[in-house]
C-alpha cells in the first residue's frame, strides 16, 4: 500500500495531481492520495481522493476551500493518523528559516514516512539534518525538484557518477536571467526594459530580487554542493553576483563569439571549497552555451567519468511536478523491492 499526502496546493501541487490522473498507469492500483493539505484546512478521506473529481473540480477554477470535503485538518492531524507512507512538501521556500516546510518534513522522517519536496529553503538550510533522520529511519528524501525543476541535476551528479568523484560543477540554473539576457540582445533593451518584458510575460516575479540578483542559482549550486560534496558552509558568506549591473554594450560587443549567462560554479577538491555566481562570458565551444531560454544546464567535471553536462528541464508547473513525480515512482519501485 503507497499513501500519499499532499501539503502546498499552487499550481505546482494541482500539476502534480493533474500528473497521477495522466500517469496512473505508471502507479501501483494501492497507491492512494489521501490529504491535500494547505495552510487553512485541507481534504481528506480515509479510503483515498477521488483523483478524477479533484482534477475536475480545480480545473472549474473552484477554490479547494469550497470543496465538500475541506475541512480544518491539518498537518498534525496527519501525523496523527498514522496512515501515509509519502509526504509530497510543496509549501513556498522560505530561506530564512525554512518554515513550514522543515517541520513538515523533519516531523514526517521521524515517523518514518518517505518525503518528496520541492521547497529549497529546508533542504538549503537543514539537509545535513534531515538527510540524517531519513537514513536514520531508513526512509527517502528525494529533492530532484529544489535544483533545477525537472531538470535530473542531483541524479547526475550522484546515481550516474557512482565511483567517481565530482571535482567541479558548473550551472547555468536560473530562466529568468536567461530570459532577460538574452532579450537584452535579441530586442536591443537595457537591463531594466527587458526586466519588464520578463514580468509583463510572467516570466520574472514582481519582486524578481531572488532570480535577478543570482540568490536563486545560488541556492540551487548551494543545495548540489551539500550533496554531492557533504560539505557545510554559512551560505551568507558565499561569493553571489547577479545580473542587475550588465550593460547592453558590453553584451552586444560579444555577442559574435560569446554569450553572457548568470553561472554558478564549485568546486571541492584536495579539502578546498570554493563558490561562485556571477554573469560570465561562454565561448561557443563551452557545453552551456545553448542554454537559452527556459532551460536549465549543470556540467560536472569529474576524475575518472570525464565531464557530464545536462541540459533541459524548461520550468514550469508542469515541468516542475514531472520532477516530483520522478521522485515518487522512484521510491515506490524501491519500496516495491
Amino acid at each position: 500500500m503507497f499513501n500519499i499526502a499532499l501539503i502546498g496546493f499552487g499550481a505546482v501541487g494541482k500539476s502534480f495531481v493533474k500528473l497521477l490522473q495522466l500517469k496512473k498507469n505508471l502507479l501501483p492500483d494501492n497507491m492512494k492520495l489521501k490529504y491535500i493539505i494547505k495552510s487553512d484546512g485541507g481534504i481528506y478521506d480515509k479510503d483515498g481522493l477521488d483523483i478524477d473529481e479533484i482534477v475536475k473540480y480545480t480545473n472549474s477554477n473552484n477554490k479547494i476551500q469550497k470543496h465538500p470535503l475541506w475541512s480544518n485538518i491539518s498537518f498534525k492531524d496527519m501525523i496523527k493518523n498514522k496512515d501515509i507512507d509519502i509526504l509530497v512538501e510543496l509549501t513556498s521556500t522560505n530561506i530564512i528559516n525554512g518554515e513550514p516546510g522543515y517541520t513538515h518534513i523533519k516531523s514526517a522522517l521521524e515517523n518514518n514516512i518517505n518525503v518528496v519536496t520541492g521547497n529549497k529553503g529546508p533542504i538549503l538550510l537543514y539537509y545535513h539534518e534531515l538527510k540524517n533522520i531519513s537514513l536514520k529511519n531508513d526512509v527517502y528524501l528525494k529533492i530532484g525538484c529544489t535544483t533545477g525543476g525537472a531538470l535530473p541535476s542531483v541524479n547526475a551528479g550522484t546515481i550516474d557518477v557512482l565511483g567517481s568523484q565530482v571535482t567541479e560543477i558548473i550551472g547555468v540554473l536560473n530562466g529568468t536571467t536567461n530570459f532577460i539576457l538574452e532579450e537584452m540582445i535579441k530586442s536591443n533593451m537595457d537591463y531594466k526594459e527587458a526586466l519588464k518584458k520578463a514580468q509583463d510575460l510572467k516570466i520574472a516575479e514582481k519582486d524578481p530580487s531572488l532570480d535577478v540578483l543570482g540568490i536563486d542559482t545560488a541556492i540551487k549550486m548551494a543545495i548540489l554542493s551539500k550533496v554531492i560534496w557533504d560539505v557545510d558552509f554559512d551560505f551568507e558568506k558565499l561569493k553571489i553576483q547577479g545580473i542587475t549591473n550588465v550593460r547592453k554594450k558590453d553584451l552586444l560587443d560579444n555577442i559574435s563569439k560569446k554569450k553572457t549567462k548568470l553561472v554558478g560554479r564549485a568546486y571541492f577538491l584536495n579539502g578546498n571549497f570554493e563558490f561562485e555566481v556571477k554573469p560570465m562570458l561562454l565561448n561557443k565551444d563551452h557545453p552551456l552555451y545553448f542554454v537559452d531560454g527556459k532551460n536549465k544546464g549543470v556540467h560536472y567535471k569529474t576524475d575518472i567519468l570525464g565531464d557530464i553536462t545536462v541540459i533541459g528541464g524548461a520550468s514550469s508547473p508542469l515541468n516542475a511536478a514531472a520532477s516530483i513525480f520522478r521522485d515518487l515512482l522512484y521510491i515506490i519501485e524501491n519500496r516495491r523491492r
